[in-house]
């Protein structure tokens, strides 16, 4: 299948369109919009499915085929926002919080662009790690900590770090992902008995959720007004940066090539769930325009149309 070909099956698949769908009902000032319980129920579903699956492959997986991604996935999530803060403090003159806290969001990972990255390769026909998704959550709370870390390390005593960590560790997002695992391994072949439930309906209640992504997406993108043209580039360009980094350290790391291409993926995405809470919390100082509008108006579409059939073939290059 052709570089071509690869773009035209993410593009036209239903999430992608779906997300579209948001985009112009928000554009056409249309109601379209998810009630936020049931936005917040399918957030938690989604999740705690992605969990469970990981988990389940994870309790199948030697420890010696694990232990090299999960180093990989720990020593990006504790640099990647080392880079992203310098860029965002030297070339675009940022404050030390907006910084941080856009570096956090970067540093992190998107559930949601991961999911997406498993369907595209699942579409395309090519295998990856089942234990993939367990990796999730060990690549996002690092980020998270070093960000506001960089922020607080000359004014450590105003970061509350007890209240940061309780909320990044035990925070919903967190909570449900690490739960799932937890479930998943534990109980083996028996959870295949929630089958039905959680991974048939997965890819429909993932469409649903993306159109509500793009309707909140698309009514932000006038945030950026104020930040002139550099905060743009940053949230087009960083993601192919990490991505091509991640390409590298995965296959490093031993990954097959479907592995090499969602690990990317996670290391180019942004997240828009588990660190906007974080920050909110140990930064409220920083602007949420700057930091959310970056990670969701434009990374994150960005990585859905464009990002994953291109991390797919830096991937399939370094396994050429």
């Amino acid at each position: 299948m052709d570089a071509l070909e690869l773009v035209r099956l993410n593009l036209l698949s239903p999430m992608v369109l779906g997300f579209a769908l948001g985009i112009v009902a928000a554009l056409v000032k249309s109601d379209v919009k998810l009630p936020e319980a049931l936005h917040s129920g399918l957030s938690a579903y989604l999740l705690l499915a992605i969990g469970l699956k990981g988990g389940i492959e994870l309790g199948k997986a030697p420890l010696g085929e694990l232990s090299g991604p999960l180093i990989a996935t720990l020593a990006v999530g504790l640099t990647s926002p080392l880079w992203c803060f310098a860029t965002l403090r030297g070339l675009g003159k940022l404050g030390v919080a907006d910084a941080a806290a856009i570096a956090a969001h970067y540093g992190s990972v998107s559930v949601v662009t991961f999911t997406a990255c498993g369907t595209f390769l699942d579409a395309a026909g090519v295998a990856y790690e089942g234990f993939m998704s367990a990796l999730v959550a060990f690549l996002e709370v690092p980020a998270i900590i070093v960000a506001i870390f960089l922020a607080r390390r000359t004014t450590a005593g105003t970061a509350h770090w007890g209240e940061t960590l309780r909320e990044v560790v035990f925070g919903k997002s967190n909570l449900l992902l690490l739960g799932g695992v937890a479930i998943g391994a534990l109980s083996g072949p028996a959870a295949e008995q929630v089958k039905p439930f959680f991974v048939d309906p997965f890819r429909g209640a993932l469409t649903l959720f993306l159109i509500d992504m793009g309707v909140l997406a698309a009514r932000r993108l006038g945030d950026l007004r104020a930040t002139g043209g550099f905060l743009v580039a940053f949230a087009l360009l960083m993601p192919l940066v990490n991505g091509a980094i991640g390409a590298l350290v995965g296959d490093l790391a031993g990954l097959s090539l479907g592995g090499t291409t969602v690990f990317a993926t996670m290391v180019a995405s942004a997240s828009y769930i588990a660190a906007p809470v974080a920050v909110r919390i140990a930064l409220p100082e920083a602007n949420p325009a700057l930091y959310l509008t970056s990670s969701l108006a434009l990374t994150f579409p960005f990585n859905l149309t464009v990002g994953i059939p291109v991390y797919h073939a830096i991937a399939r290059w370094l396994h050429a």
